[in-house]
């Protein structure tokens, strides 16, 4: 059995495991393993089937993880603009602007 994405194994019993099925999945889903044990013997293993890495798949995957979350309210390009770090030139690259940003120890 690998380990699971961000390397946590989770362990349930078959009698567990169909309480709380869903709850399960959505572990499953976030890039955990379940491995099931009847009477303390493991016997099975869950583990999230990889799919392609698009972006929404990826996404979904970080949401599920708890990493990230969705948008409260839509966020107009005027608005996003405001938010920018001020004495970033135009012409920066995303790139650029985040090794500078982690060099400055932000």
């Amino acid at each position: 059995m690998r380990n699971s994405y961000n390397g946590h194994v989770e362990k349930a019993t078959v009698s567990k495991l169909k309480d709380n099925l869903s709850a399960y999945l959505r572990k499953v889903r976030a890039g955990h393993t379940v491995v099931i044990y009847d009477r303390d013997v493991p016997i099975a293993c869950i583990e999230r089937i990889e799919s392609s890495e698009r972006g929404g798949d990826r996404l979904a995957l970080l949401h599920a993880q708890g990493l990230t979350r969705p948008p409260t309210r839509s966020l107009s390009v005027k608005r996003l603009r405001a938010l920018l770090p001020k004495g970033l030139p135009r012409s920066a690259r995303l790139g650029q602007a985040l090794r500078e940003e982690r060099n400055a120890g932000r």
